[in-house]
């Protein structure tokens, strides 16, 4: 089960997925929420493509792969949602997190990029 819990996989059809895609900025770092103004984004942010359903965190660091996914919990929105972090270095990380989880309608959590692939998924 161990070798399951960070497939190299998945991270590649998102890398895959992104690459693929024009990332589209929608709030810049240092911009306010537009309807909660007291939030500020602490990097960038958009979401992928022609549609607004991927959703991205970019960074400051130039790195053609996925960092992180958040996992987000809104109870305002009734819904859950997966946000690709792109780019971060650790404070981008810790600062996203902040922004994230400063109110009690919202929560995530940072999956992070494992370093390994399992044994089994390793072809020739």
């Amino acid at each position: 089960m161990q070798d399951l819990l960070n497939n190299g996989y998945f991270w590649q059809k998102i890398d895959s997925l992104a690459l693929s895609t024009n990332i589209v900025i929608s709030q810049e770092k240092g911009s306010r929420h537009p309807q909660y103004h007291n939030m500020v984004y602490p990097v960038d942010y958009g979401y992928l493509g022609d549609t607004e359903s991927i959703k991205v965190f970019k960074g400051s660091v130039k790195r053609s792969t996925i960092d992180a996914v958040m996992i987000v919990a809104d109870i305002l929105k009734r819904d859950l949602e997966v946000k690709l972090i792109w780019g971060c270095n650790e404070e981008e990380e810790l600062a996203i997190l902040r922004f994230i989880n400063q109110t009690d309608y919202q929560k995530g959590i940072l999956v992070r990029r494992g370093n390994t692939m399992p044994e089994w998924a390793i072809t020739d």
